[in-house]
């Protein structure tokens, strides 16, 4: 089953997104359903999606997660709650259905070193207990703090988004692919193949410009712990859904068959703990 393991979806009418706080954000700021995205996802023969929140709002996971309750297309939600409030235990006790795991915008915080701060420790540990996922959305001067957590927490599966987010419009390599590499040695954290083509130059990127980022990926992680995601509909500020799918194509097209299915699926299906069953009937894509 192919699966997407990184999108979004958010409704303005209800909460504001504050991530959007310029210009740059004109070209996605409104409300998009599950209706915007089955296209695509049909297009690709993508059957299941994990569907990432995009705002600090435990209210916004809530909606998240009935997405997830029906027979649509997300099979998982990777939502978000307050790591150090001391109430954390007793929200993800009854484990709503459907959550597989939390994040944090983790990239905006001022302290490089917050991943390593008691009482975020403490909030990783309770999601450990609960058989959680947690994502990591940081930038390359994060890596070191989220190595030292995934090193300190070897009970928690963590699930680094957009390949930990390299300078590509700058072209820079390192730090970012020393750091990607030190982190893979760790066997609890697998990483997304995603996000790539917004660290680029949105007008005048180029496939040649991407593959050695997605490929140092690939080599350091190894198929098995990379999973797809597309990131829409934040890509579509400079890919097309279609080209971020050909851009992961062109990145595996020297793997196995089963190391691909690995990428567009299986990895995401594993670690996330998805319901891999077929769901039959239009629901599926709607």
């Amino acid at each position: 089953m192919r699966i997407d393991a990184h999108h979004h979806l958010w409704d303005l009418g209800r909460r504001a997104q504050p991530w959007m706080d310029g210009p740059w954000a004109d070209p996605i700021r409104r409300s998009y359903a599950p209706a915007d995205l089955a296209p695509h996802l049909a297009a690709h023969h993508i059957a299941g999606t994990v569907l990432v929140q995009s705002s600090a709002s435990w209210r916004e996971t809530v909606e998240l997660l009935a997405l997830a309750a029906g027979d649509g297309p997300v099979r998982g939600v990777v939502g978000w709650a307050d790591l150090t409030a001391a109430g954390l235990p007793d929200a993800l006790a009854a484990r709503p259905a459907g959550l597989v795991g939390l994040r944090h915008q983790v990239q905006d915080e001022p302290d490089p070193d917050w991943l390593a701060r008691p009482d975020v420790r403490r909030g990783l540990r309770t999601l450990a207990a609960h058989r959680l996922v947690y994502d990591l959305l940081v930038t390359p001067r994060q890596l070191p703090a989220a190595q030292a957590a995934v090193r300190a927490l070897p009970e928690l599966s963590f699930v680094l988004d957009h390949a930990g987010k390299p300078a590509v419009a700058r072209g820079t390599w390192q730090p970012w692919a020393a750091a990607l590499t030190a982190l893979a040695r760790l066997p609890n954290v697998t990483c997304k193949l995603s996000g790539l083509v917004t660290e680029a130059d949105w007008h005048a990127w180029r496939p040649a410009q991407l593959l050695p980022y997605a490929r140092h990926v690939l080599d350091a992680f190894g198929p098995e712990r990379v999973m797809f995601g597309s990131d829409w509909p934040v890509c579509t500020l400079a890919a097309g859904y279609g080209d971020v799918v050909a851009l992961a194509e062109a990145a595996t097209d020297h793997l196995t068959g089963p190391e691909r299915a690995a990428v567009f699926g299986a990895t995401a299906t594993r670690v996330y703990g998805l319901d891999a069953r077929p769901r039959s009937g239009p629901s599926q894509a709607s």
